[in-house]
């Protein structure tokens, strides 16, 4: 694929950061660990990654319909409101990554600049 290796100012570090963060997440979180606003958070982000790589191509796009379709699913299941869409796409049939619930999801939590909590482990 063409475009990989060429990452625009930024991108790589904060793909890091938010790959580090998932990683830190895993490892704070087990099966009653979760409320509503954080599983909520937690799925927005997963709809933001995918929106973003989405837009890197049709093929990607295309892969990633089912990981949109899914945390709407997920939302379902746990109760949180899902804002319908017009002719939602089964998984298997998606073409394109439905749009996203909202344009940008609405930021909680310590925002821009946080470096983590840090241990003297």
């Amino acid at each position: 694929m063409e475009w990989l290796g060429r990452a625009a100012p930024g991108v790589e570090p904060w793909a890091g950061q938010v790959a580090d963060a998932a990683c830190h997440l895993v490892d704070a979180t087990g099966p009653g660990d979760w409320s509503a606003a954080a599983a909520e958070d937690a799925l927005d982000a997963i709809d933001t990654l995918v929106e973003a790589l989405g837009s890197t191509g049709e093929s990607i796009a295309q892969a990633l319909a089912v990981v949109a379709a899914a945390t709407n699913s997920a939302r379902r299941h746990l109760g949180i409101a899902v804002e319908e869409q017009a002719q939602e796409p089964e998984p298997a049939a998606a073409a394109t990554v439905p749009t996203p619930r909202r344009a940008r999801p609405r930021r909680r939590g310590l925002g821009p600049g946080f470096q983590g909590i840090r241990t003297d482990h």
